[in-house]
C-alpha cells in the first residue's frame, strides 16, 4: 500500500467500502450487527417518522435497508459506493442513484425533499461538511437533516476528546471484511456548530441506548433549514 492510499483521508474512506460492499450486504441483510438489531435501526426509523414526511432521501444509502422500512415514504436512496447501490436497486423500495457526496456538494443531486438521512454514513472530514452545506440543494425550506452517528462519549475511548482522524476497525465483524475505514471524530460541541453554521436549527438531539447496559450507542442530530 502506498503511503498516499494509508493516509487518514475521505478518499480512502472510499476505497475501503468499495472492496468491503459485498460483506457489507451480507452483515445488514444477515442482522449481524448487534447494535443495530436493538437499538439504531429502529432510532432512525422513528426519528424519520416523527418528521411526517412525504418525500425524503437517504444520503449514504449503502444497501437501501432504510428505504424499504419507510415504505410510507417517497425515497431517494444515494450512495457513492456503485456495488452498495447495485445491491439496493436489487432490493427494491425506492430509486437509487450512484453519487459521490463531493458531487452533492456541487448541487448535483437537485431535490427538494421533507427529510434527508444520514444513518452511519458520515465519518469523512471535509466530504462532511460539504454535504450539510449543500442542504438547501436537497431539503425543501422548512425540510430536516437527520443525521445517526457514533456517541462522541462511547466512541472517544481512551484518545483524547477533540475533533481528528482516528484508524478504523471490522472488530465484531467477519473475516470476510479488510482495510477498516478511517473515520473522523467530532466532539458533541463539533456536531452542533457543523449544524449551525450550515444553517441548519437544531431541533432534537436524541441519544439511543443499549437496552442491557444502559448505555448510549448512537447520537442522532435532527436540524431544521430555514422556512
Amino acid at each position: 500500500m502506498t503511503k498516499e492510499s494509508s493516509a487518514l483521508t475521505d478518499e480512502r474512506i472510499l476505497q475501503s467500502w468499495s472492496r468491503n460492499s459485498d460483506p457489507w450486504v451480507a452483515a445488514v441483510r444477515g442482522k449481524e450487527i448487534a447494535s443495530r438489531a436493538l437499538a439504531t435501526d429502529a432510532a432512525i426509523v422513528d426519528a424519520v417518522r416523527s418528521c411526517a414526511p412525504r418525500t425524503g432521501v437517504d444520503l449514504g444509502c449503502g444497501e437501501g435497508w432504510l428505504v424499504r422500512a419507510l415504505p410510507e415514504v417517497s425515497m431517494v436512496g444515494v450512495d457513492a459506493i456503485a456495488g452498495l447501490v447495485e445491491a439496493a436497486r436489487a432490493g427494491g423500495g425506492g430509486e437509487f442513484r450512484v453519487m459521490s457526496y463531493e458531487e452533492i456538494a456541487a448541487g448535483r443531486l437537485q431535490l427538494a425533499v421533507d427529510v434527508a438521512v444520514c444513518n452511519f454514513s458520515l465519518i469523512g472530514e471535509a466530504a462532511t461538511a460539504g454535504l450539510l452545506r449543500a442542504a438547501p440543494s436537497y431539503l425543501r425550506p422548512g425540510g430536516t437533516l437527520i443525521v445517526q452517528t457514533v456517541h462522541p462519549l462511547v466512541s472517544c475511548g481512551d484518545a483524547p476528546y477533540v475533533d481528528g482522524w482516528r484508524e478504523g476497525s471490522w472488530a465484531g465483524f467477519s473475516s470476510d471484511f479488510n482495510d477498516a475505514p478511517p473515520w473522523y471524530f467530532r466532539t458533541l460541541a463539533s456536531w452542533i456548530t457543523l449544524f449551525v453554521d450550515s444553517g441548519l436549527r437544531i431541533t432534537s438531539l436524541r441519544e439511543p441506548v443499549h437496552p442491557d447496559t444502559g448505555k448510549p450507542v448512537s447520537l442522532i442530530l435532527m436540524g431544521q433549514l430555514p422556512g
